[in-house]
């Protein structure tokens, strides 16, 4: 069934694209794996996807033991602690999910000790919801400052998560504002930050996500199934 939902989820992806006039070479699919274990990961892989994301850095670090000799992508999508950093520093892909200057702080301490420059997205809140993480819009562009004055961390771009809502259109207005917000911190040209990416979109919104520039979607539940 795996393989059966990607394939699908591919499809929507393609589809979105078409209607946004868009390259579907250009939308990465990360496939999130919270909860499932590496025989998940596996049949996934089987099936062409060697991004996964995961939300808790002692299980993702925990999950890439047990697949470490596997050409896997890692991305780290969930709220990241300084003392959880030490967990995921020396092997990740991406982070999605830095909102302040101390974690990225302790990415670059951990990414100098490993020899290796670390990619990150600043994560955004762009909803009116208390009980979501991110930087506020009007005080991104300076966190990306601050954050490329650290040698070992790169900014890549930005995160947001829409509202929780049934209806996916209710999240246009924050992937829209992400886009817009994107494209002025891309105009102020900072050193080592280069703004490729607008990771936005899960399951239920991941369509509206590509229409307004998503280059990276997350995807747990169309491809893995409900979680326990």
């Amino acid at each position: 069934m795996i393989a059966e939902n990607i394939e699908k989820v591919r499809s929507r992806i393609l589809e979105a694209c078409q209607r946004s006039g868009r390259n579907p070479e250009d939308v990465l699919l990360v496939g999130v794996t919270k909860t499932f274990g590496p025989e998940a990961i596996r049949e996934a892989m089987r099936a062409g996807l060697l991004d996964f994301g995961e939300s808790y850095a002692q299980e993702l670090r925990t999950k890439r033991e047990a697949l470490k000799h596997e050409p896997i992508r890692w991305h780290f999508i969930g709220h990241l602690q300084t003392n959880k950093v030490k967990y995921v520093a020396d092997f990740v892909h991406l982070v999605h999910s830095v909102d302040n200057e101390r974690v990225a702080e302790e990415l670059n301490k951990r990414a100098e000790k490993a020899g290796c420059t670390i990619g990150v997205l600043v994560e955004v809140h762009t909803t009116d919801e208390p009980t979501k993480y991110g930087v506020a819009p009007e005080q991104t562009a300076e966190l990306v400052e601050k954050i490329a004055a650290h040698p070992h961390v790169r900014v890549c771009g930005l995160m947001t998560m829409g509202p929780f809502s049934d209806d996916p259109e209710n999240s246009r207005p924050s992937f829209r504002r992400l886009r817009e917000l994107r494209d002025e911190i891309a105009g102020m040209k900072f050193s080592s930050v280069t703004m490729k990416h607008l990771s936005m979109g899960m399951t239920h919104d991941f369509e509206i996500g590509i229409e307004e520039g998503a280059t990276i979607v997350r995807i747990g539940t169309a491809i893995f199934g409900e979680r326990k």
